[in-house]
Order: C-alpha cells, then structure tokens, then sequence
C-alpha cells in the first residue's frame, strides 16, 4: 500500500465521495516534489535499464515523486481537520532540467 491514503482519509479525483456528503470545505490543498537534475543523470547513466522504450529506474523514481507529493497533500488537508481531499489533480511540469511532480485538491470533512 503506498504511503498515502488511508482508513481516516480518503484522496479522490473524483468531485465527491458516493454515499458521503461534504460537511465542510477547508480550502485547497496541494504537495509538491522536486526530481533534480542529478536523478536524470544517474538514470541515463543506466541507460541500460530502457527495454521496449520504457526506463524502469526512471518509473521508479517518478512514482516516489509522486507518493511524496500526495503524501505532503494529505499531510495538509489532515492538518486543516480535513478527512478527505476531492478533486485530486496531478501535475508533472519540467523546470530548468528539474521534474516537479505537483498534487492538488480540495480539502473537506466528509460526514
């Protein structure tokens, strides 16, 4: 299971949970994690790792840039008194040879 998400907290895409009803908006929420450039290095530098054009390391490392960026999103819906986030959005942007990986949403108490 990954780090994020859990029985006390529900991360969606979806604009509500079926069978709940928002009790409270908190406001937006959002995680971030930043890949530097040494990671691209490292990664070509195992360039050996690619079969069928696809970079198993470089997988591997986004998938942790992502569990980063919903672990901090859940962090700070639950520090809202949020039980749940709706409308999760991720986002992956290339800044200056660094990969950000970005997770935003809405921040509620569902009842």
């Amino acid at each position: 299971m990954p780090p994020w998400g859990s029985a006390e907290m529900i991360l969606t895409t979806t604009p509500a949970v079926e069978g709940r009803e928002i009790a409270k908006y908190h406001g937006i929420v959002a995680g971030e994690a930043i890949l530097g450039a040494n990671v691209f290095r490292d990664i070509f530098a195992g360039i050996t790792d690619i079969i069928g054009g696809r970079s198993g390391a470089y997988e591997e490392e986004l998938g942790k840039a992502r569990d980063v960026a919903l672990t901090e999103l859940e962090e700070r819906a639950r520090a809202q008194g949020a039980n749940a986030v709706v409308g999760v959005d991720l986002d992956y942007e290339v800044i200056n040879n660094m990969l950000m990986v970005s997770a935003s949403g809405t921040a509620v108490t569902l009842r």
